[in-house]
């Protein structure tokens, strides 16, 4: 079979660029398809034709087959990638196009049926020999009967939605009354995000590790491991940090795992690249087989990054009828890589999804050890149609030590305005020491940031350092304004060196003296030699500060400088020791006293209120639930009250902060 001339990817955003640079590589021709939102995307920007499918809405464009296969017949693409999410596990997509006669760079189609539905894919693994997790996998036809399941199992337990992807459809129960609402809860999440709401339930392991297999097989009956993801670090069981390989498993594990997993693969005959999730308690090391994904992964660059290869060329050339390139034994692990999911969305406000305009856009430099897949660009919209990533950056070290440290560095050259974004978080995560550690489990954002993430999260351990570069980007601009005003007779102005630096609470005495390679700065009596080429309209200060690299992030606000450093954020004030005591008036007035209120924590359909005017509440206890992004958020009471007036009806359109409910 000889190779495609022309590859339509359906799909968008990163991962659709994602694909075009190996076609292009490759020679192939390459077809993006987009909706009214996407009309200038990057991916639209990046193909060499380009399809209009229909209105904004998902389910009007890229996940409709017919406008998908009636584009390939417009472009002549004679072969599909599907990417991630979408139609690329529709085994109904699959069918049609091989109908046409156009290629599915992806399974066949009994392998995605197989694989897709989880109950079913259960049996198979058991069949095959792969290590399963205990539950009960037939489909439950009510709540009453989900509690009495979920206590012969033996709580905890997780719900879980048949046809469920992405962290949806998925409810954890401690006990009966959790059992009955995560039932329904996850029965509605199911139907709404997948039009199937079987659910069914199994055992929840503790002190879990989510570890993944890549595999790879071709037409020829090759099936390969190419090692493992550790994807343990998540939230509301959605990915947060990926790395490979994992700090966790011996070369006898993964022999294990990788060996499981390739039978599993061979049991369905499968083609092109997939993985088979595993759930591994940490405290025993025993693995059990979660589902498999018959597709690419969102994390596939660390195992690429690890074992350097092209995972989307592989399934190019598997999917041309070409062998697999390299054995087994061949497959090597060198280094280490993580990955972490950039979002809009704003970590402060308990992830609420951010979209706007990117009004700047500064991804950091790419290089062996940096690697950015994205599919935006700045003056670019972040739509609310679609899932809010804005990239994924990728860092590679000789050690996870060494990937780590690139990543902190990635992170704070990470530059992003005109919408919220989760660096900080990220950032925070990065120098956790129990991230440090190795010591993960997929509770671990949960355990460590309980009451959410706030500004007290975030472990910022060189307090002299925002005090430096604001004293040195002041004195940047004040040599700048002595030198234009001395132009003029009479107007002549020095910069004097002596400052003060207030930030918080705290007020530095600084004296800053420029040179020909910067500065040389001194705070609280502390010497700091600043060299650096920094110009003041760049919004990275990039500098060695007493031999150690250093990226901040430095905006101006007023008088006042923001910085962002190790994921946390500085406004500070240089002024004259004379003028360092008024400063105090300038503190801004607190934010009003809003805890009278049940606020929408972010823009959504409101979809039930459990409670109505005179009602008697107790902490804990559901209020209402609005739908965001097809997920399902149950707000509750945060302590005990009486309801003086529902605010919004069953069915509204939210915004963010919107009142809901007013209590007495």
């Amino acid at each position: 079979m000889a190779m495609f001339k022309k590859i339509l990817v359906a799909n968008r955003g990163e991962i659709a660029c994602r694909v075009f640079k190996t076609a292009k590589r490759l020679g192939i021709g390459t077809v993006a398809v987009y909706s009214d939102a996407d009309r200038g995307a990057l991916h639209v920007q990046m193909a060499d034709e380009a399809v209009h499918i229909g209105p904004s809405a998902s389910s009007e464009s890229y996940l409709v087959i017919d406008k998908i296969i009636e584009a390939c017949k417009k472009t002549g693409a004679d072969a599909v990638h599907p990417g991630y999410g979408f139609l690329s596990e529709n085994r109904a997509f699959q069918e049609a196009l091989v109908k046409e006669g156009i290629t599915f760079i992806g399974p066949e189609s009994h392998a995605i049926y197989a694989m897709g539905d989880k109950i079913e894919s259960k049996k198979l693994a058991r069949e095959a020999g792969v290590n399963t997790v205990p539950g009960y996998l037939g489909v439950i036809k009510d709540a009453d009967e989900a509690v009495k399941i979920a206590n012969e199992v033996g709580y905890p337990v997780m719900l879980k939605a048949s046809a469920g992807g992405g962290g949806k459809g998925m409810r954890l129960a401690w006990n009966d009354t959790e059992a009955r609402e995560g039932f329904i809860s996850a029965t509605n999440e199911a139907k709404s995000s997948f039009g199937d709401d079987r659910v069914f339930v199994e055992k929840f392991i503790q002190e879990p590790r989510h570890i993944e297999i890549q595999v790879i097989a071709d037409t020829f009956g090759n099936t390969l491991y190419l090692g493992e993801r550790e994807c343990s670090i998540q939230r509301r069981h959605q990915k947060v940090i990926e790395e490979a390989p994992s700090p966790f498993l011996t070369p006898e594990l993964r022999q294990q795992m990788g060996e499981q997993a390739v039978a599993l693969a061979k049991s369905v005959n499968y083609r092109s690249a997939g993985t088979v999730e595993f759930i591994v308690g940490g405290a025993t090391g025993e693995f059990y087989f979660l589902e498999m994904n018959t597709r690419l992964q969102v994390e596939h660059p660390v195992t690429e990054m690890v074992t350097g290869l092209d995972l989307v060329e592989l399934m190019i050339r598997v999917a041309a009828g070409e062998k697999l390139p390299l054995t087994q034994e061949q497959v090597k692990l060198t280094g280490w890589a993580i990955e972490s999911r950039v979002y809009a969305e704003d970590p402060f406000r308990n992830f609420m999804p951010s979209t706007g305009r990117l009004t700047r856009y500064l991804p950091p430099a790419e290089s062996d050890n940096v690697r950015v897949d994205t599919g935006v660009y700045e003056g670019g919209e972040v739509s609310m149609f679609y899932d809010p990533m804005i990239a994924k950056l990728i860092t590679y070290g000789a050690t996870r030590e060494e990937a780590t440290a690139q990543m902190v560095e990635a992170l704070d050259a990470y530059y992003i305005r005109g919408v919220n974004h989760n660096i900080s978080f990220l950032n925070a995560l990065m120098v956790h020491p129990r991230f440090h550690s190795g010591e993960l489990t997929t509770n671990f954002i949960a355990e460590e940031f309980p009451d959410g993430f706030s500004a007290e999260n975030i472990v910022h351990d060189e307090p002299d350092l925002p005090v430096v570069v604001a004293a040195a980007v002041n004195q940047n601009f004040r040599n700048r304004a002595a030198s234009m005003t001395g132009q003029a007779r009479g107007l002549g102005y020095t910069a004097p060196a002596a400052w003060k630096v207030l930030i918080g609470d705290r007020e530095a005495d600084v004296s800053v003296i420029l040179h020909d390679k910067g500065y040389s700065v001194v705070v609280d009596g502390k010497p700091y030699e600043v060299l650096t080429r920094w110009k003041r309209t760049e919004p990275l200060f990039v500098a060695t500060i007493n031999n150690k690299p250093v990226s901040i992030q430095v905006d101006r606000e007023g008088v006042y400088l923001r910085l962002f450093h190790r994921g946390a954020s500085f406004r500070a004030l240089v002024v004259s020791p004379a003028t360092a005591a008024l400063n105090r008036h300038m503190l801004e007035k607190a934010p009003p006293d809003l805890s009278k209120f049940l606020l929408s924590p972010m823009p959504g359909l409101l979809t039930a209120v459990a409670v109505k005017a005179g009602d008697e509440v107790k902490a804990g206890e559901e209020l209402a639930v609005v739908e965001a992004m097809k997920m399902e958020n149950s707000l509750r009471a945060t302590q005990d009250g009486v309801v003086k007036e529902v605010l919004a009806e069953v069915g509204a359109s939210l915004v963010v902060d919107q009142p809901i409910i007013e209590f007495e």
